[in-house]
């Protein structure tokens, strides 16, 4: 796998990252690329769930298992197999079940935090940065947490302000500095993505 190239997407929760991300795999279909999310790498928290925006802090990056990202990442460069965990936002859990991902010439990984820890940046090929203003992205995630995740808008907004926004500040927009490359989430990714 000498020819695989590793995109790493990072950004503000709600910045587009994970748009961007679908695009870049739908432009190279399933036979040529996979995509993983930062996402499934939450360690699991269901014994201390309080509440929702409640005490949990998950946007610190030591909710996060990453040496395990990096090495998934790792072995598909290698052209190895890997088994990337599940995590069920409504319970907190990670699951039993694990997803199987065989190496492509194409690995999309996106994640807020996927900059912070250079073990992982090391592993990447390109590191694109979304950016977006705060309100268009709290904006964001309070649609896609209420829709999706059947958030209240009092948790998402607590959650947002409590926590997103000073891990944001502390750990997100600083590793904005790595970036090859940093595009707007406000507009179509359509240029971009033609010159991959």
């Amino acid at each position: 796998m000498k020819d695989c190239k590793i995109i790493g997407i990072a950004g503000g929760s709600g910045s587009g990252k994970t748009t961007l991300a679908k695009q870049i795999f739908n432009k190279f279909g399933e036979e040529h690329a996979c995509l993983i999310s930062q996402d499934s790498y939450y360690i699991d928290q269901s014994k201390n769930f309080d509440h929702d925006g409640g005490a949990i802090n998950f946007d610190h990056p030591d909710a996060l298992e990453f040496k395990l990202l990096a090495k998934n990442l790792y072995d598909l460069k290698h052209g190895k197999e890997v088994e990337i965990p599940v995590y069920d936002f409504a319970t907190h859990q990670r699951l039993a079940q694990t997803k199987h991902l065989s190496p492509k010439k194409i690995i999309i990984v996106e994640g807020i935090l996927l900059f912070h820890h250079n073990y992982c940046c090391e592993l990447l090929d390109q590191l694109v940065y979304v950016d977006a203003p705060e309100d268009i992205r709290f904006k964001r995630r309070l649609k896609r947490d209420t829709e999706e995740r059947g958030r209240t808008e009092k948790g998402v907004h607590d959650q947002f302000f409590k926590q997103v926004k000073p891990m944001h500040d502390q750990f997100v927009e600083p590793s904005k500095i790595k970036a090859h490359k940093i595009i707007s989430g406000e507009k179509p990714y359509d240029d971009f993505i033609a010159g991959l």
